[in-house]
């Protein structure tokens, strides 16, 4: 039995159906269900009992010790966060509640369990935090990739706050011995991915032949990674990974965001043609505040340490990633409601032009 905390939600919800795909083993699934928990995104585990559901929140200590003690998992792969560096800027204290409070609540609760524990499941126990690579903060044109040797320097009260809650995890391996493994990623895209983000953002406006907002001159550059190769990248550190590691996962595709943008316009012309070109569409708006140039990963540690390479071409993610949001409408229109059309107002329509 694993725990997964997050795991309604894109990526979460993505390591769940891949986990049960691949193993027997059960899981238990806590996940708060906020905007971006969908539990439509697991539909396809309905009736089956290795995937246990249970609505709460990881800053909910004595839950997370109830659940410990009746399931006793033999790892907790903490993916429960709010993501959105946007979201982060107009209200940053949801993200220190859920990021920092959140994961400090966790970690207290599966060191207490984990203390409790002996012999082979106590040194077979792992706790997995699930980062990402803005925790670096921003890059130059010329300079070397991140390495997990990269100091910190978060540049968004989201980044900062991923950035404390992977701190929190290091203490604690260095403190108290909990063994902890942490995987810092890239930009992840595919299905069920919330419509806030840049690449599901760009198709649902592109179909609904709304204009499709680009930061600034558009050319912030990202390291994309498709989020299956994401899942077998966490599975394998989860596998192999040696405890109070940090492994960074990516996908070896620097893309900029014009670059991204141009590419789902001309998939969509091939797919799903319009009267116009889908690229006449495209918007420049407002740079965000502290918008950080450029990412890029060196999955070099995982490749060598664990035999982990990212397996999906950009240019094959984005067509399956398009292919499936074509195909699944009603997903899109279940979760694009009120509240998220008056977040794009808020977000993208008040920024203004470039």
């Amino acid at each position: 039995m694993i725990l997964v905390t997050g795991g309604a939600g894109f990526i979460g919800s993505n390591f769940v159906l891949q986990w049960l795909a691949a193993h027997a083993e059960p899981v238990v699934n806590l996940d708060k269900l906020t905007y971006a928990g969908n539990l439509r995104n697991l539909d396809s585990l309905r009736g089956d009992a290795r995937h246990v559901f249970v609505r709460g929140d990881i800053d909910d200590a004595e839950l997370v010790a109830q659940l410990l003690r009746a399931h006793r998992p033999r790892a907790v792969l903490n993916f429960a966060a709010e993501s959105h560096v946007d979201r982060s800027i107009l209200g940053p204290a949801e993200f220190v509640r859920t990021n920092i409070h959140g994961a400090f609540n966790l970690l207290e609760a599966v060191r207490a369990y984990w203390s409790g524990l002996a012999g082979e499941a106590k040194r077979g126990f792992r706790f997995l935090q699930i980062s990402t690579d803005e925790v670096y903060g921003s890059l130059a044109a010329g300079d070397a990739p991140f390495r997990e040797t990269t100091a910190y320097a978060p540049n968004s009260p989201y980044a900062a706050s991923k950035a404390a809650a992977d701190h929190m995890v290091r203490a604690y391996y260095h403190t108290y011995g909990l063994p902890t493994l942490t995987t810092n990623c890239s930009n992840n895209y595919g299905p069920f991915q919330f419509p806030e983000k840049l690449i599901p953002l760009v198709i649902l406006n592109a179909l609904a032949g709304k204009a499709i907002p680009v930061y600034g001159d558009g050319l912030n550059v990202r390291d994309w990674l498709y989020v299956d190769d994401h899942c077998s990248g966490i599975r394998k550190v989860l596998e192999a990974g040696q405890p109070g590691a940090v492994y960074n996962i990516g996908g070896n595709s620097e893309k900029n965001n014009l670059e991204v943008v141009q590419t789902l316009c001309a998939v969509l012309d091939e797919l799903r043609p319009a009267a116009t070109r889908y690229a006449s569409l495209i918007s420049y708006v407002k740079d965000r505040p502290g918008h950080d140039r450029r990412y890029a990963i060196d999955a070099g540690k995982i490749r060598r340490e664990l035999g982990w390479q990212a397996a999906e071409s950009f240019a094959g993610g984005i067509r399956r990633t398009v292919g499936w949001y074509l195909a699944h409408a009603e997903w899109t229109r279940s979760v694009t409601s009120g509240a998220y059309q008056k977040w794009v107002s808020a977000n993208y329509q008040e920024r203004g032009a470039a």
